[in-house]
């Protein structure tokens, strides 16, 4: 614990790119501008900022950013735009290393659904004036069935995971910062509270998941552990200069 208190407090970063986009655009709404071009680096300095007492000498040490490339053969533009953005976070120094996962896509089937009390589902049955029947009687509890395409990404999860754990058992940093609300990642943040300071950053506008929350008086970093909300603010204020390195902010971002 002393080492991790040292004049210059050695911070890593972790962060999962598809919960911060998605987390933005919840904040600042799908289809506006002047938030998507997000310099993290900036971003965790502020964060930083904001505990100088509580992590006297913090810096961003090590900023590794996880995610996944969008399938140029679905969405061309938007595997452009996003290309163009991973190169310029690089090019700008706003993150030390990009670690991607897969971006996959495949079609399933479900049962049609409405979203129900804080986005259930609620399975739609028949009902007039569409109703099920098998030789001239109703069906009971039949479903609707559909099947369709999904496209989600892969791996970003244990990216973060594999590299907050390994970075924190050989040492390499001296407190953690996580910026996901995925609480898949319950187990290595535990590790991670044992053994170093930890910040916890939910980039969405709703409760921090309960996995990734404990007391600030857990493990090793007792009373030095934070949790933070992002917002709206927080994204449209740090932004990637234009052009960053040679690379352009893309239209409508």
């Amino acid at each position: 614990m002393d080492s991790g208190y040292r004049r210059w407090m050695r911070v890593g970063v972790y962060v999962d790119g598809y919960n911060l986009y998605y987390g933005g655009r919840k904040h600042c709404g799908r289809g506006t501008s002047g938030w998507r071009w997000l310099d993290v680096r900036a971003l965790v300095n502020s964060l930083l900022a904001e505990q100088a007492t509580n992590w006297p000498g913090a810096q961003a040490d090590r900023i590794v950013y996880c995610t996944a490339r969008i399938s140029s053969a679905h969405n061309a533009s938007g595997s452009q735009d996003q290309d163009v953005y991973l190169k310029a976070l690089l090019a700008a120094g706003s993150v030390d290393h990009i670690e991607y996962g897969n971006y996959i896509s495949k079609v399933i089937k479900r049962p049609l659904a409405t979203e129900g009390n804080k986005g259930r589902p609620v399975l739609v049955h028949p009902e007039w004036p569409i109703k099920v029947q098998a030789q001239g009687q109703p069906v009971a509890g039949a479903l609707f069935m559909a099947s369709v395409a999904t496209f989600e990404e892969k791996g970003s999860d244990v990216n973060v995971a594999a590299h907050l754990l390994v970075d924190v058992l050989v040492g390499a940093v001296d407190a953690v910062v996580l910026i996901s609300n995925d609480s898949d990642l319950r187990l290595p943040v535990d590790h991670a509270w044992q053994r170093v300071p930890v910040g916890v950053v939910n980039p969405g506008s709703g409760y921090t998941a309960g996995a990734l929350s404990m007391s600030a008086g857990t493990g090793v970093g007792s009373g030095h552990h934070w949790w933070r909300t992002l917002t709206e603010v927080d994204f449209r204020s740090h932004q990637l200069p234009d052009p960053a390195g040679r690379y352009t902010r893309p239209p409508g971002w």
